[in-house]
């Protein structure tokens, strides 16, 4: 019995596998991955690490996760009104260097490293911002003497032992805004996003504090739940003005909890029986998304298929029928994977079945998981079924034609050389577009002899990277081949040129003297 089961999982793997990598890999979809920082969850591994110590984990996890074909990093740079980053007023992070407001030692910014860490790479960086978290827990005497916290108190309310600041007083709303605008302007960041922190998840015997600042600032709504949605609706609505004010090309986004309302509460909700974020933490998703506040939503369907009270079928349905035109990732539980005592998460094909799920669907432009340990620990061989099947070739990230319709112009006076090492490439810049833009990065496409010229194709794909590098390196060519090489442009928001003209270089046999 044990034997003709054994035969039968075998077969199944080898279904599976093969489905897998017939699955047609799209040119354009988001690949995203949460790097979390607070409590050190993915990032450093620990607190008081040095300098050269955190840099080198950092770049090992971006190998890591460039190999499984991700190309976006949510980067969490505040999670508690602190900072990852050097250029602002805000304290740095105790999760970084294990006391707040202590520098790096060595000196680094840890942010400006992420960032051209990931663009040499071919990945976006997302800047994953808490805009309400003070505090994560009740030891204030971590908290330094000039933390907002104690120079405006008036701004904060406390709930289950951590503060947080009040939306309902304009002058937060404010505060919030120019923390993250200085994060636009001073830093080379291709998104802003929030997780589905806003008001508290509710706690049994909490309650939130802020029956005074309603009754001052209510602006004559009469229900203190829809005062509070309002407040986070002002939050999301003047943000999103502001980043795309400041910088045109900034994507902005959230990934709100995976229900907005279940039927059985609204008609127009979703087939679920979960708790929800409309009425659990005044978060209106579908509103921002309806009105164009935001670029893309994100939900975090932590779900499988199987789950009664929340399916994950029927959530991305739901959120797909509920776009309106903007981007919909779908944000995945890959800390699930083999950790839970859920059946559905022991079997390796769960994930697979919703990365499949969420393309045949045109209205679901891609992925997110959470986080970045649950894909490089490997559980179950996810790390390796991305790497090898699901996204083995590479993705550009999806078009946000509202933000950018230009397409730039493509490279100039493209050269193929042998060298000792392969065939190096160069190029000179392109022309400004049309709108003003310049090139922000490359794609360089090769191709065998006689085979058609085809950017569509993403197996042809050697490289992505935005910087305004000018050459690349081929070492992965063969003795006595023809190769053809094109190149394209890519803008901000990642509109690709036409492909350059095409270099043509047959390779001798006295190459690769190393």
């Amino acid at each position: 019995m044990k034997k003709h089961f054994f035969l039968y999982a075998l077969i199944l793997s080898l279904i599976a596998n093969v489905n897998a990598q017939t699955i047609n890999s799209p040119k354009r979809e988001f690949r995203g991955v949460w790097v979390a920082t607070v409590v050190n969850i993915d990032w450093p591994s620990k607190q008081g690490l040095t300098t050269a110590q955190q840099k080198q984990e950092f770049v090992t996890l971006l190998d890591k996760h460039k190999q499984e074909g991700i190309n976006a990093i949510m980067f969490q740079i505040r999670p508690a009104t602190d900072a990852f980053y050097a250029k602002t007023d805000e304290p740095w992070s105790q999760y970084l260097t294990g006391k707040q407001g202590q520098a790096p030692n060595p000196f680094y910014d840890p942010l400006q490293f992420a960032i051209e860490e990931c663009h040499k790479r071919g990945m976006e960086l997302h800047a994953w911002f808490n805009p309400y978290r003070a505090t994560f827990d009740g030891n204030e005497a971590k908290i330094v003497f000039n933390h907002i916290t104690k120079t405006k108190p008036e701004w904060f309310f406390k709930y289950d032992g951590k503060k947080l600041f009040n939306p309902g007083i304009p002058e937060v709303r404010t505060y919030i805004n120019k923390v993250i605008t200085n994060v636009v302007d001073n830093y080379d960041i291709d998104g802003v996003h929030f997780d589905d922190y806003f008001y508290p998840y509710a706690v049994k015997g909490q309650y939130i504090n802020d029956v005074e600042t309603f009754n001052k600032y209510n602006n004559g709504i009469a229900d203190i739940k829809d005062w509070r949605r309002y407040n986070v609706d002002e939050l999301i609505k003047e943000l999103n003005d502001s980043i795309h004010a400041h910088k045109k090309y900034v994507k902005f986004g959230v990934s709100p909890f995976g229900i907005w309302k279940n039927k059985s509460q609204d008609p127009e909700g979703s087939i679920s029986y979960g708790g929800d974020s409309y009425y659990g933490i005044y978060a209106d998703a579908r509103k921002w998304v309806k009105e164009g506040w935001v670029d893309y939503l994100n939900p975090q369907i932590y779900w499988a298929f199987e789950t009664k009270a929340a399916p994950y079928g029927n959530l991305v349905d739901w959120w797909s029928n509920n776009t309106y035109g903007r981007h919909l990732y779908i944000g995945h539980g890959a800390y699930k994977v083999n950790a839970t005592n859920e059946l559905v998460w022991k079997n390796p094909q769960q994930l697979g079945r919703q990365i499949k799920y969420n393309r045949n669907n045109p209205r679901v432009q891609g992925s997110v998981f959470f986080s970045s340990k649950s894909l490089t620990n490997n559980p179950l061989g996810i790390s390796d079924t991305l790497s090898n099947n699901y996204y083995k070739n590479p993705a550009l990230p999806p078009l946000m034609l509202w933000l950018d319709s230009v397409a730039p112009n493509p490279p100039q006076n493209l050269l193929a050389i042998q060298d000792d090492k392969g065939v190096l490439l160069s190029w000179k810049l392109p022309l400004k577009a049309k709108d003003g833009d310049r090139a922000y990065g490359f794609v360089i496409y090769r191709f065998e002899k006689d085979m058609e010229v085809d950017i569509t194709q993403t197996s042809n794909i050697k490289k992505v990277y935005y910087g305004d590098i000018t050459s690349f390196e081929d070492t992965t060519v063969e003795k006595n081949k023809t190769y053809n090489y094109v190149i394209t442009t890519l803008d901000r928001v990642k509109n690709e040129s036409e492909p350059s003209i095409a270099a043509t270089i047959t390779l001798k046999q006295n190459i690769f003297t190393n």
